[in-house]
């Protein structure tokens, strides 16, 4: 079985779980998981996780992404993006492009964002886009997102196109519509590309193509990135041969540090004597021991 990380180009007309039924095929193994939804008509950055490195798919989903839109000012959707439904649309040649670029800018930092129908969240155990394609439209709860950064590539009304930074859960099909709203002509988005995923960028990604030639030619490793990769901001600890049945269980570790104090809750790779990656452990000062955050254990035992 494989075990790491392969950075997916998801082309367009692919969905999130196309791409993995797809990954499952190519590389003949069922343990994989994608690291978030994205849009079929939506491309770019799509970490993928193979074996034990599926445990790392829900903190690749917290990260920050950073996205390139194009926002089509003066229509609405039902969908809130190019496909859907038209609802409306405005005239928008009264539009000068500094209250453009002064209403997309107002919206760096936390806002209020309601979670578009047609999404794959869940009301009383339905997906939204389910009770949308049924004519359904139900109440949703506002969630408080944020966007890190916005800069705009350029303004060619009534299109504007920007390169958005932000916080998990943050639609950018919503965005593109609030901003729409705040100007009063409506919006839309017309295209999206993801182009990073926390340290996942799109010129290190792989189309599904290029993956199955890696793997025809024998260098799919080559593309898999390792699983510590994505804890590379912590420092590194590798424990002695003594230690290692305590690490494979998950015990607590009282661990030489090459500081006299180590930094209390300091987040930690430990490495096994062989150098093998099997856990993140964190420090608590109070108790003077490192604890198990997360474990990725191979299941090799150590030598009696």
């Amino acid at each position: 079985m494989l075990h790491g990380i392969l950075n997916i180009y998801k082309e367009k007309e692919y969905t999130s779980h196309d791409v993995v039924a797809k990954l499952r095929g190519i590389v003949g193994q069922k343990k994989i998981g994608h690291t978030g939804t994205l849009d079929s008509d939506a491309e770019g950055v799509l970490p993928v996780c193979l074996g034990r490195a599926t445990k790392v798919c829900d903190l690749l989903t917290e990260k920050d992404k950073t996205y390139r839109a194009v926002l089509l000012l003066g229509r609405t959707t039902d969908t809130q993006d190019i496909t859907g439904e038209i609802l409306g649309e405005t005239d928008t040649d009264f539009l000068k492009a500094e209250e453009v670029e002064k209403a997309v800018l107002g919206f760096v930092g936390e806002y209020s964002q309601i979670p578009p129908m047609y999404s794959a969240l869940k009301v009383n155990g339905r997906k939204l886009y389910e009770l949308a394609r049924e004519g359904k439209n139900v109440e949703r709860k506002a969630r408080t997102v944020c966007i890190r950064e916005i800069h705009i590539l350029k303004i060619d009304l009534p299109r504007v196109e920007m390169e958005v930074t932000c916080s998990k859960g943050t639609y950018i099909r919503t965005l593109c519509h609030d901003i729409g709203e705040k100007l009063g002509v409506g919006g839309c988005m017309e295209s999206l590309l993801r182009t990073r995923v926390g340290s996942f960028c799109l010129e290190n990604s792989r189309t599904l193509g290029e993956i199955q030639k890696a793997m025809e030619e024998g260098s799919l490793l080559q593309n898999l990135i390792p699983v510590d990769a994505v804890f590379g901001q912590y420092r590194r600890v590798q424990i002695e041969v003594r230690q290692e049945k305590l690490l494979y269980n998950g015990n607590a570790l009282c661990i030489k540090d090459e500081r006299d104090v180590p930094v209390d809750k300091e987040l930690v790779r430990v490495y096994d004597s062989r150098g093998e990656f099997v856990a993140i452990y964190q420090y608590l000062a109070g108790l003077n021991q490192y604890r198990i955050v997360k474990m990725f254990f191979n299941g090799r035992k150590t030598e009696e």
